[in-house]
């Protein structure tokens, strides 16, 4: 997505869900405080399998927001080992309205509304984090909205 790609850069992401399928997502990580302010705000459309990673320094309550954001989202918030704490699914596009974490975490994962149910993504999912790869850039050039 010409959008993001200047502004952040671009991982694999494992994701082992409820039933331990392993999914791997494209990603865009957001780790600065200006990266994380801006997140996926003026996105009109997303491939499937790609998503951003909002990755803390620290675990805290996390709240996420969807101020100019045009697609609903699946905001997933998981812990620092990259166990899912909550997930806030089909975030309403365009609403002040919170979407908190339900305790301390450290990163925070958005993807397409819907998909996380979609996938089994649940409260004993993970994310594998420790084993952010590069993306693979060919795949991400030919997908259709990118």
């Amino acid at each position: 997505m010409p959008e993001l790609d200047a502004a952040f850069e671009f991982a694999a992401l494992e994701v082992i869900n409820d039933s331990g399928k392993q999914i791997v997502f494209e990603v865009y990580l957001a780790r600065s405080f200006e990266q994380q302010r801006r997140g996926l705000m003026f996105v009109r459309s997303m491939p499937e399998k790609t998503g951003m990673l909002f990755i803390y320094d620290d675990d805290a309550i996390k709240s996420m927001w969807m101020k100019n954001t045009y697609i609903p989202l699946d905001i997933v918030f998981a812990r620092s080992d990259g166990t899912v704490s909550s997930i806030n699914r089909d975030a309403v596009p365009l609403t002040l309205n919170s979407q908190a974490s339900t305790e301390p975490v450290r990163y925070v994962l958005e993807l397409n509304g819907g998909l996380t149910r979609r996938l089994g993504i649940g409260a004993r999912s993970r994310l594998v984090v420790d084993s952010l790869g590069p993306a693979k850039e060919q795949q991400r050039s030919t997908q259709p909205g990118s």
